[in-house]
């Protein structure tokens, strides 16, 4: 018998792909079976987009010939100013040594430089150095026009419409 050829891994995968369970199989209620369905293809979605922001961060790190885990530890800086690596790597989500290599790639790189804190001499920050902060600038407006290639088609109120969407969607998960 043969096998089934399996999907490309780079197939995006459809809410009718996710497994679901037959009526005679469900313990679940009437109001959790009409969830059911939307939650899964939710779920799906968000695999999806979370696919597709890696993919678009991919290619603009090969644009920029700069590693994208260090694009995403400059914004930061941009966004929060100087930080100290335990709270750089509290808003990365990764561990301690992995935002101390991240730092250490990005001071060798004239990017960000080590200072001491006033309050605790002790304590290092990282804050941007001139060169880093045009690094961020050329990686935000690449990001820009390209977000404005992708989305030319939109209406401004379909924009909106996403923002909005999005903002409440970013909220909910960061309350999970």
């Amino acid at each position: 018998m043969p096998l089934s050829p399996s999907p490309s891994l780079d197939a995006p995968v459809t809410p009718s792909a996710v497994p679901t369970a037959s009526p005679s199989e469900s313990t679940s209620t009437p109001h959790e079976q009409i969830l059911d369905l939307p939650v899964k293809e939710l779920t799906v979605a968000l695999e999806e987009l979370n696919r597709a922001q890696r993919e678009v961060s991919a290619r603009l790190a090969r644009e920029l010939d700069f590693p994208r885990a260090s694009l995403g530890a400059l914004r930061l800086l941009q966004r929060c100013g100087p930080l100290q690596v335990t709270e750089l790597a509290h808003h990365l989500k990764v561990d301690l040594s992995v935002a101390s290599r991240q730092v250490t790639h990005l001071v060798d790189a004239g990017l960000v430089e080590r200072t001491a804190c006033d309050d605790d001499r002790r304590a290092r920050s990282v804050t941007l150095t001139p060169e880093g902060r045009e690094k961020v600038d050329e990686t935000f407006r690449l990001l820009m026009s390209r977000t404005a290639e992708t989305f030319a088609g939109w209406t401004a109120e379909d924009l909106r419409a996403s923002i909005d969407q999005l903002g409440r969607l970013t909220e909910a998960l960061s309350r999970a």
